[in-house]
């Protein structure tokens, strides 16, 4: 008994020390130079909610019909002077997006947030964790498609190379005209939006077509810090949830 107490406790410590090590790797992530990636372009796209009253009404419509809309955003990180710049796509000079857009019906986890209540109601919380992985799987797939969409030739191919990591925060519309909280207000049973942002690891090489009648342009951290008058209170969040992070600024 005592040896196969010793051997199962050897066990454990290597199973530990590697989810430790995996869990520092998360925690880095590799920058590399601007100057790395190709920038294109191709036609442009057809840009919906062109006033807030169309998006109000669109939201409604679509709340009606679906339910609850989701949104994925990618946070994408490119260095330059040393620093962290985030790739932003500015619509007519003024309006600034995360790469991303809205799920199809079905297409997201967040459907099955019964199922993950029931399971950290009823299972072990280790169970809970990757019934949540999973769902997350689903918002991952989705964010690749709408990547495809606005960064890529071919709108139908996903783009290669991109490593779609952790979500990284999330943000609640409870009512169709109210802003959005980084937070579920607890008296909100029904809200009508969440957007996720999820962080996606870059290669060392790739290739941006983006609609013409967008830009994509990379903006210090720095900058977007918390200047929300410019970016919305979304991105200029980016650089506090990107805080527990650590950058290897790549030299090619």
């Amino acid at each position: 008994m005592g040896e196969e107490a010793r051997v199962l406790d050897m066990e454990t410590s290597e199973e530990n020390a590697t989810r430790r090590n995996h869990l520092v790797n998360d925690l880095i992530v590799d920058l590399y130079p601007l100057s790395s990636y190709y920038f294109g372009s191709r036609d442009a796209l057809r840009v919906k909610d062109e006033n807030i009253s169309d998006r109000v009404d669109r939201l409604k419509s679509n709340y009606a019909a679906h339910g609850l809309r989701t949104c994925v955003e990618a946070v994408l990180l490119v260095e330059l002077f040393k620093h962290p710049h985030a790739l932003l796509l500015q619509y007519r000079n003024s309006i600034f997006k995360l790469p991303g857009g809205r799920l199809r019906p079905g297409e997201s986890g967040l459907l099955y947030c019964s199922v993950t209540s029931l399971c950290i109601n009823s299972l072990s919380q280790i169970s809970a964790l990757k019934t949540k992985f999973l769902l997350n799987l689903l918002d991952i797939e989705g964010l690749k498609r709408k990547l495809a969409s606005k960064l890529s030739i071919n709108e139908n191919v996903v783009v290669p190379g991109s490593e779609v990591g952790e979500c990284i925060g999330m943000w609640w519309r409870p009512n169709f005209e109210s802003l959005m909280y980084p937070f579920l207000p607890p008296n909100v049973k029904h809200p009508k939006e969440c957007t996720k942002l999820f962080l996606v690891r870059l290669p060392v090489n790739q290739q941006f077509v983006v609609p013409k009648n967008f830009k994509l342009l990379a903006v210090p951290l720095c900058q977007i810090h918390e200047n929300e008058k410019t970016y919305g209170p979304i991105i200029s969040q980016i650089p506090k949830l990107l805080s527990r992070f650590s950058f290897n600024m790549m030299e090619l």
